[in-house]
């Protein structure tokens, strides 16, 4: 965890009640802590636009950016009956990470993902591993040397660079734990410092940049410390310097129209920078959010919360999210606050400063919100799809808003809608849709003229760009009714994890079942082009061995329900010759495997064992239908569909059935432990990797915003108690027969440790040869590269063992 344990206090300054409501009561957890006393502040879910080298489950929204806090003992509410302050994060300078540096140990099959471009777009800031954990990294486009900005043990999760090029905010995660921080560092190396999530316990992740770079959004677990006090007697933060200091203001330079002040902050926003006041609505302090979600039914299926409002599980804990001065002039603003909350990003704001973008809920339950920050009321409430976190913009006057939703649809599209002055929608419009395909990435160029989709088909990726200026060219296909030429980017590799706008130019994030994580950019906007400091794709393994293409395989469940997969064969057996087989499950549940080279399998594969990669009923790509299919006691029949893939890879592949394993990590971790024990003659074995063994103990023990999610895929806690102790694992291992193989972090807290502690006792107990690994320093995901290697080869040697023997 966090090493800096000095206490973030700034005064005793609180906000005003934002609904204006006499006797409005504070919400747990919320309000001004006492000098010298920390909170303790639950992670964020992990960013899931990006996916390190050895990973072997995405990187999505699904796992970016939720996170909570948790205070056991809350300050007392203000005798005045207003809604106490929020605690506004500090800035901490670090030592400068100035010139360029070399990794210890440098990597040849490396991996370099999340991308994001400088103004100019010559110059990429991005992650990667080359010296054995994700790193921040800044390199030219088309030419090296790159340079290592932090060459911290901590790993690196998001990247972003400000539009103004003085500034690159990035999100670490300290210890390789799931508590994240945010920090800012100049180009060249220095004032590098914590924005955000430095006290002891605390964590926060990115949002967007002001438009003009002046400041950048964050949210962070509340509270970390007491707000920020009144400016002193006679001065004002936004004097003739502006609120962000000499020429930093939010319009500088620029006429941005009604509601700035001389190119300062907006006229709504002047006198906000002194004190951390709330913008947005009140913390939610009943049961779930007041903000209505509309109904959506997809067929049958309902989706959406009954009642038209979002059902809250009493799990989760407050979220803030900040405007943030990386000059560190202005005192920290406040955007929105939400309690008993999953999730809360600023996806986008105005120029204007008048509207922000916000993206909240739990998986399964996004939302977009429009917030109008003049008067803090809630504009627009629209459901969207889960993954990447970015979920939309306005457009460059705020007079339009763009989204990917799946509200009342089976498939994310791309939604338009005009707003009037006020910011309300006058009308939904599809711009792109694909029929059985999600829309799952989205990103416009910084000139709000030109849209960059990736379609997800079938688990690949299909990059289309809508450019209005084009509209007339014969080479490009007009999209039906959205005035827009349409035309489609040949990619080298099958999947896209990221889009970045790069000026006039793109930079794509690129993984294939042939090669490690690259970026990849478009000098003439239609053919990508390899960075030079990304692996070639014939350094993406050791020489002799080059990787496996997979193959689709169609299985369908006993129920009709049909089913999707990926078929390894293992290198040099006869195409008929029956193989031992592994049957890896993702995680998620809402998680999709995608065609994209893990060193993982590869070590399989080499191993000579085949691996069938399926995509159960919970899995995302195929439907929210399919989505919701696991829900409650439809868990049920995902434990059958395991069943019904494996007889598949037999039938219709070459999978040896007397030599079979199951392996999964996180959901499919608990899946392989049910598996086990629900199918016990089955299986030779399984590798269960930080999976849960217990559900009831899973509750007790993960972070908030786990459970809220949790609750609502599997059941509630006290109220679905007996289905959750129906679908444990732990509840059926004396039905166990199998060796078992556990493999955690040590600072998961996600699906804590005990999880697979417990499995592992209770086999040995019975008699049934188990082991547990437990990794060092890494969370819920192995990020360093000597763990990864080690869970990879220990993995294998035990299936290897089990399988052949």
């Amino acid at each position: 965890m966090a090493s800096n344990t000095r206490n973030l206090t700034a005064g005793d300054a609180t906000a005003r009640n934002p609904a204006a409501e006499p006797g409005a009561e504070r919400p747990p957890g919320v309000g001004t802590a006492d000098a010298g006393r920390s909170a303790t502040v639950r992670p964020e879910e992990r960013p899931t636009d990006e996916r390190p080298a050895e990973h072997t489950e995405e990187w999505t929204e699904e796992h970016t950016e939720e996170r909570t806090d948790r205070t056991d003992d809350p300050p007392p509410a203000g005798s005045d009956g207003l809604t106490a302050a929020f605690a506004a994060p500090a800035r901490i300078p670090l030592p400068d990470a100035s010139g360029p540096r070399d990794a210890p140990t440098r990597l040849i099959a490396h991996g370099c993902w999340y991308p994001s471009a400088d103004p100019s777009g010559t110059r990429l800031a991005f992650i990667c591993d080359r010296g054995g954990v994700p790193q921040l990294w800044t390199g030219p486009a088309d030419g090296e040397p790159v340079r290592l900005l932090d060459d911290g043990p901590d790993p690196v999760r998001e990247v972003s660079w400000s539009p103004d090029g003085r500034w690159i905010a990035y999100t670490t995660a300290p210890g390789g734990g799931e508590h994240t921080r945010v920090l800012c560092v100049r180009p060249d190396g220095g004032d590098r410092q914590i924005l955000a999530g430095a006290e002891p316990g605390s964590s926060a992740y990115l949002g967007c940049w002001a438009h003009d770079g002046s400041a950048v959004t964050v949210t962070v677990a509340v509270p970390t410390g007491p707000p920020v006090p009144p400016s002193p007697s006679g001065s004002d933060t936004t004097s003739d310097d502006g609120a962000f200091g000499p020429g930093r203001g939010f319009g500088r330079d620029r006429d941005l129209g009604p509601g700035f002040s001389d190119g300062r902050l907006p006229d709504h926003w002047r006198g906000r920078a002194g004190e951390t006041e709330l913008l947005g609505p009140a913390p939610h302090t009943d049961r779930g959010p007041a903000l209505p979600s509309p109904a959506v039914t997809v067929e049958t299926t309902p989706i959406g919360a009954p009642g038209g409002t979002l059902p809250a599980t009493g799990f989760g804990d407050g979220l803030s999210a900040y405007l943030v001065d990386p000059d560190g002039v202005a005192a920290p603003v406040l955007i929105a606050a939400v309690q008993d909350a999953a999730t809360l990003r600023v996806c986008d704001l105005s120029r204007d400063g008048s509207l922000a973008l916000l993206r909240r809920g739990p998986r399964g339950r996004r939302e977009a919100v429009v917030l109008r920050t003049a008067d803090d009321v809630t504009t627009c409430v629209l459901p969207v799809a889960d993954g990447d976190p970015w979920i939309g913009s306005f457009s460059p006057r705020a007079d339009a808003l763009r989204l990917r939703s799946n509200a009342h649809r089976e498939f994310a599209v791309l939604l338009t809608a005009e707003l009037d002055p006020d910011g309300r929608p006058l009308g939904w419009s599809t711009v792109a849709a694909r029929e059985g395909s999600d829309l799952e990435l989205l990103r416009y160029t910084r000139d709000g003229a030109t849209a960059v989709l990736a379609w997800n088909v079938r688990g690949m990726s299909d990059v289309e760009i809508l450019d209005p200026q084009k509209a007339t060219d014969t080479d490009a296909r007009p999209e039906e009714g959205t005035g827009s030429a349409s035309r489609h980017i040949s990619l080298p590799h099958e999947v896209v994890t990221r889009v970045a706008d790069a000026n006039s130019r793109l930079a794509l994030a690129l993984s294939g079942s042939r090669r490690r994580p690259g970026i990849w950019w478009l000098p003439d906007g239609a053919t990508p082009v390899r960075t030079p400091w990304s692996s070639r794709d014939e350094d993406a393994v050791p020489p002799g061995r080059p990787p496996v293409r997979p193959v689709p395989l169609r299985p369908t469940a006993r129920d009709g329900l049909p089913l999707n997969g990926w078929y390894y064969r293992a290198p040099g057996r006869a195409p008929g010759e029956p193989a031992p087989c592994v049957i890896h499950l993702h995680g998620g549940p809402e998680d999709q495997e995608r065609p994209v080279l893990d060193p993982l399998y590869h070590e399989i594969l080499g191993r000579g064992l085949d691996i069938f990669a399926p995509d159960v009923r919970g899995s995302s790509g195929y439907g929210r239908s399919f989505v919701d299919a696991d829900l409650g006691r439809g868990r049920f029949a995902a434990l059958d569909d395991v069943a019904d893939c494996t007889a598949h890879a037999v039938l219709a592949g070459p999978a040896d059935p007397s030599r079979l394993a199951v392996m999964g990590r996180s959901y499919g971790g608990y899946l392989t432990f049910a598996s086990l024990v629900w199918h016990p003659d089955l299986f030779r074995t399984g590798v269960a990797v930080c999976g849960m063994s217990d559900l009831a103990t899973f509750f007790e023990g993960t972070e908030p915003w786990i459970a809220q999610s949790a609750a609502h895929k599997y059941g509630h806690p006290e109220r679905d108690r007996e289905l959750l102790r129906e679908l444990s694992p732990m509840t059926r291992i004396d039905a166990l027969r199998a060796p078992v193989f556990a493999v955690h972090g040590e600072h998961d807290t996600n699906v804590p440790l005990r999880e697979s502690e417990q499995f592992v006792r209770a086999a040995r107990e019975r008699g049934v040869p188990a082991e547990l690994l437990t990794l060092r320093e890494e969370g819920h995901d192995f990020l360093r590269a000597d763990n990864r290697r080690l869970f990879r080869r220990a993995a294998a040697d035990w299936l290897q063992r089990h399988l052949n023997s």
